[in-house]
């Protein structure tokens, strides 16, 4: 072991054999120090030493930016360490980890809450719904971009931003109650009903901060009080429009009478199931089984619900496969240059029932304007397309079928234990008052029932001798 007082000048002419891959030049000064060259001709200071019977080295720095004195004093304190017991490369490795987590605590103190709001975003999209996400989409765009639907007098050319898109930019270490109150009451004064649905979501969305491992340190938890809430929102109204059972046949009368065929079996479907309004937008073909006449629709609650297809809703649903089916077969035989783009608009629409070709998704999307005009044509008052579904609940009081019946074709959560517990309903049992219910419906409309037919169609009774 080559051992001489390290200096500047024996340092600089220590160079590395050619029959080995590196060399030492030990101190005499500090007994664990050395410098190290290798046949690249790098050189670097070394303490090495033996801990538990094992031997120790540790690469303190290149000899070009350590000074010798400090270098010494290094080994020095590396070998204070050995003699406690302690493994210098274990310390070295808490005050890596150390100065990473200070880097690190610095950097997310930077994050915007349009950062974190874009990672609550892909948090949370599996467990969303289409229609869900869109919304909280909506709620944080920049806006800017030109306005491509009509737009009501005074609005402006181009797009707004959403309500939440104001707090995007700031940080989320600032994202307090005194923040959000300052953005919640102007957003209030101009668009009540906006801002309840905008606070609701940021609530949600410091709730998940607030618990998340990378955020949890930077939020403010109490940023949405429910005393913030109470001071500067309105007070919620529930809404309470329902159609009367009077109004029943103006309203069939005008709704039937649509030119859309589609709109009109939709509006009706949606009253007769009490289905929610995208629940029955969204239904397939191959959700419906004309054999054994039920309906599997996509629950928000429960993921899917089967619920009876009724005779009246049935005689709807094959009118349109009817229709849907003849237009498949024109555009097969079409020829010409507009050939391939309408056999795209029909594979597009080809899955769903109330399809829509010119619609890019293929199905319907705004069944409001031509329920509007119905409406309007009937000189009936505003009836929201989920006060249908209230319709039904409300109108179904009169046939007296069982609250839970209701409930489960409706796809509302059991309200009691027994209903949770014991009971489990056949298809059969809701199709017999389902059909009660549709049957009153269409009796107050002045419109006949079809009748159910006892035996499914792919069937046939065998009599016998």
């Amino acid at each position: 072991m080559q051992r001489e007082r390290l200096t500047p000048d024996r340092i600089r002419r220590f160079t590395c054999p050619d029959d080995v891959k590196q060399a030492f030049l030990w101190d005499t000064e500090a007994p664990r120090l050395a410098v190290r060259v290798t046949t690249a001709g790098a050189k670097s200071f070394v303490f090495e030493t033996k801990l538990h019977r094992q031997t120790i080295r540790l690469t303190i720095g290149d000899s070009r930016a350590w000074n010798i004195d400090d270098a010494r004093a290094e080994a020095r304190r590396l070998q204070t360490l050995v003699d406690q017991g302690i493994d210098p490369r274990e310390e070295r490795a808490a005050r890596l980890a150390d100065i990473t987590a200070k880097r690190e605590k610095a950097r997310t103190a930077e994050v915007s809450v349009g950062e974190s709001w874009q990672a609550y975003i892909e948090a949370r999209t599996p467990k969303w719904g289409s229609r869900h996400l869109r919304n909280h989409l909506e709620m944080a765009k920049a806006g800017g971009e030109p306005r491509r639907r009509g737009r009501r007098k005074g609005e402006s050319g181009v797009v707004q931003p959403g309500p939440l898109h104001p707090l995007l930019s700031l940080k989320l270490s600032e994202l307090d109650a005194k923040a959000v109150r300052q953005w919640l009451e102007p957003l209030t004064e101009r668009a009540p009903t906006t801002a309840a649905q905008s606070y609701r979501a940021l609530r949600a969305f410091i709730g998940w901060a607030a618990t998340s491992e990378k955020f949890a340190a930077l939020t403010h938890a109490d940023a949405c009080s429910r005393g913030m809430a109470r001071d500067v929102l309105p007070r919620a109204k529930p809404k309470t429009d329902c159609m009367q059972r009077e109004q029943l046949a103006l309203w069939f009368e005008k709704v039937r009478a649509l030119t859309n065929p589609v709109h009109a079996a939709y509006l009706q479907a949606l009253l007769l199931t009490g289905a929610r309004r995208e629940e029955l937008a969204s239904l397939r073909w191959t959700d419906v089984d004309f054999q054994w006449n039920s309906l599997t629709i996509r629950d928000k609650v429960e993921g899917e619900r089967t619920i009876p297809l009724t005779p009246y809703v049935a005689s709807l649903l094959r009118d349109l496969k009817q229709r849907h089916d003849s237009e498949a077969r024109r555009v097969r035989t079409m020829r010409g240059a507009d050939e391939e783009k309408a056999k795209e608009r029909a594979a597009r629409a080809l899955p769903w029932v109330f399809s829509s070709p010119t619609a890019a998704s293929g199905r319907l999307q705004e069944p409001r304007i031509a329920h509007n005009k119905a409406l309007a044509a009937a000189g009936l008052p505003p009836l929201s397309l989920h006060g249908l579904r209230r319709s039904f609940g409300t109108l179904s009081e009169w046939v007296e079928v069982p609250t839970g019946i209701v409930a489960q074709i409706m796809g509302h959560k059991p309200s009691a234990i027994a209903e949770k517990h014991y009971r489990q309903r056949p298809l059969d049992l809701l199709r017999m008052w389902h059909t009660k219910i549709e049957g009153w419906i269409l009796e107050q409309a002045g419109i006949e029932q079809p009748k159910t037919e006892e035996v499914a169609p792919s069937l046939r009774v065998v009599s016998s001798t």
